[in-house]
């Protein structure tokens, strides 16, 4: 037996056991098994996964380690404790207790997330949220609104609203609420957010930097020769040897051998450039010979160790009376940006697996993914951690297959192990996984073709959402900007079209996305309905029961709506069904009026919904439905134009 035969074999006995049944694996025989979900496929997609992310293991605890965290600078100190050498070994202690409590929460959320949501996305301490936590609101050596513990404390609450908001639904609501060309627009802007973090010395390679003249300018320096505004001088930009070290072996090669489809080609790429840069004696190495790379190599030669957490567990401070005005301040800084950047994050990677359902625009357990959310923010807390969210390095894990909870628990697992192997996992030097993140930005970029670009009012707030979120370094700010600017737009169309009586409107106004502030299922989640009826089985995961589909014939799921020859609406053949949805053999069930298409439209070629302007009858709609019900001809059975978002954006890389 050959290895590829026996590695077909174990996947298919995985399948068909209960593993296989219980995460829905490829060969499980599950109604919704997720097609190309094989275990060791998936075990491969959450070691990728973890090592995008494992640099938040040492970034992280270097960011919130410079607040200083429970260590206390005198208030006549000049130079905020810089020169103390006590304090400064205080900080250095507490760095070491960060380094364990972010590799436990990041354990602890993403096996959680895989074991109970089922979906492939790992959580950690957010990067962004650690920086603002740590230099705004406790500010460099406690410098800056409110303490450590009082910031801890906002931190804790704010997981607990979370917590109410996930289960009344309105966290699921807001996701479904946002329109189609915003949603679209978000895993773009979360790519290209990617990509400038890719080419960033924090955690990248390096090639970009700041700029007094311009927001941003051409780097590729020795981050040692960065002047005092952060700008690599002429005569060195572009000559970091770590910096070619990473677009070489981490970039190029990795792309070379996915374009041959070598399994594992992100882990190779990152082993590979993690590995050249461990000896000291060369010019790419990740120890060099100072003060702080000398350190980091004893560290890095222990290995195994294990350091418990003394100076940030648990230490919230409840009585914030002295600290109202600035505790409220912070508390709802870190909420509404959570909402944004968790639910923006969690959807666009829903949907770069291919688990967006594009009629509900929703995903498969939505609300249990939202709540190990919620819950790891204030378990995080109690760790002494800013707040944990959804990783968008999770498209690493996608990209190589991912699709199921066991990528996310594998991620976990490797979360775990790195608490006993920080040495190891804390040496993975930002280099090596830049041009990982550039590679995964590049994926997640494509669905920018099925953005609405043929009507502006579309069109310019989805470019905003894309175009904010790696200028302002926040997935919240883009799309605020993308929401807000959709509305007034909108608004403003809505109002002139009411004055005039629908005389006067855009030219184009034909090409709008539809859209309605009455989403379908509601802002109840479905199983909270369930339980408010009496249903005894509440608690079962999203299935066709919460489609309210009645099955036909022993079939268990609806097909798409037959279209008419002939019919035209805007870009589209398909027919707008009030509500109704057709089987494959041209029959149709009635599911009530809150499902089906909103506004009763069709679904056009982009996996949104079509011009609405003109209604057709349900009777004439039936009697063509019957007319056309066989199946193959393009007709009757599913719609003949095949939704793209759907055949694209649930593609994935397949080694």
């Amino acid at each position: 037996m050959g290895y590829n035969e026996w590695v077909h074999n174990a996947n298919m006995a995985v399948a068909r056991s209960f593993v296989g049944r219980r995460f829905r694996l490829h060969g499980s025989g599950h109604p919704k098994e997720r097609k190309g979900s094989y275990f060791f496929t998936e075990i491969r997609a959450g070691l990728a996964t973890f090592f995008a992310m494992a640099y938040i293991i040492s970034v992280n605890s270097t960011i919130v380690s410079e607040s200083g965290g429970t260590c206390v600078c005198p208030p006549d100190s000049t130079d905020l404790c810089d020169s103390n050498p006590e304090y400064m070994l205080c900080v250095a202690e507490i760095k070491r207790d960060l380094v364990t409590a972010t590799a436990a929460i990041s354990a602890l959320t993403s096996f959680c997330m895989g074991l109970f949501a089922n979906m492939p996305i790992a959580l950690a301490p957010g990067m962004g949220l650690n920086a603002y936590f740590a230099y705004t609101v406790v500010g460099y050596h406690g410098s800056g609104l409110v303490p450590y513990q009082v910031a801890i404390t906002a931190v804790f609450v704010e997981g607990l609203v979370f917590v109410g908001l996930t289960i009344l639904g309105m966290r699921q609501w807001l996701a479904r609420a946002i329109p189609a060309s915003i949603k679209l627009a978000t895993g773009v802007g979360i790519g290209l957010y990617l990509t400038l973090i890719g080419l960033t010395y924090s955690a990248g390679i390096g090639a970009v930097t700041g700029a007094s003249d311009t927001p941003i300018e051409l780097a590729g320096c020795h981050q040692d020769n960065l002047t005092d505004a952060g700008v690599c001088p002429s005569w060195d930009k572009m000559r970091n040897p770590t910096m070619w070290l990473g677009i070489f072996c981490g970039g190029i090669f990795t792309v070379i051998l996915m374009m041959y489809r070598v399994k594992g080609a992100i882990i190779i790429g990152i082993l590979l450039v993690s590995i050249i840069s461990w000896p000291r004696n060369t010019p790419v190495t990740y120890f060099p010979y100072t003060e702080l790379g000398t350190s980091m190599f004893d560290f890095f030669k222990k290995v195994v160790t294990f350091h418990p957490i003394q100076k940030i567990l648990t230490v919230q401070e409840w009585d914030v009376s002295s600290y109202g005005g600035q505790f409220a301040l912070a508390f709802i800084s870190f909420l509404y940006v959570d909402i944004l950047d968790t639910t923006g994050t969690l959807y666009s990677m829903a949907r770069f697996c291919g688990a967006i359902d594009e009629r509900t625009q929703d995903f498969e357990g939505s609300a249990v993914a939202y709540l190990v959310d919620a819950f790891g923010i204030s378990i995080g807390a109690l760790f002494g951690c800013p707040p944990v969210t959804a990783f968008i390095e999770s498209g690493a894990g996608i990209s190589e297959g991912g699709a199921t909870g066991l990528t996310a628990m594998t991620t976990g697992f490797c979360f775990f192990i790195s608490i006993f192997f920080a040495p190891i996992f804390a040496s993975i030097p930002p280099y090596a996984t830049g041009c990982v993140l550039i590679i995964v930005g590049s994926l997640m970029a494509k669905s920018a073709a099925d953005i609405n670009w043929r009507y502006i009012g579309d069109a310019v707030p989805a470019f905003l959402t894309i175009a904010i979120m790696p200028f302002t370094y926040s997935i919240a700010y883009g799309l605020i900007a993308g929401i807000i600017s959709y509305i007034i737009l909108n608004t403003v169309v809505w109002l002139i079209e009411i004055a005039t009586g629908g005389r006067i409107r855009p030219a184009d106004k034909k090409y709008k996305d539809p859209w309605t502030w009455k989403i379908e299922g509601g802002i109840l989640p479905p199983w909270l309905v369930r339980a408010s009826k009496g249903k005894r089985d509440f608690w079962r995961p999203y299935d066709d029961i919460e489609h309210n589909v009645v099955p036909r014939s022993g079939s268990h799921a609806a097909a798409a709506p037959p279209t008419i020859p002939g019919t035209h609406f805007g870009p589209t053949d398909t027919i707008p069904l009030e509500g109704r949805e057709y089987y494959s053999d041209g029959a149709d069930a009635d599911v009530g009026p809150d499902v089906g298409p909103a506004l009763g439209v069709g679904v056009d070629s982009r996996g949104v919904n079509a011009h609405h302007d003109t209604t057709i009858a349900t009777d004439h709609a039936r009697s063509k439905a019957g007319k056309s019900g066989s199946r193959g001809d393009g007709h009757g059975g599913p719609s003949a134009s095949t939704s793209r978002s759907t055949s694209e954006e649930g593609e994935k890389v397949k080694m």
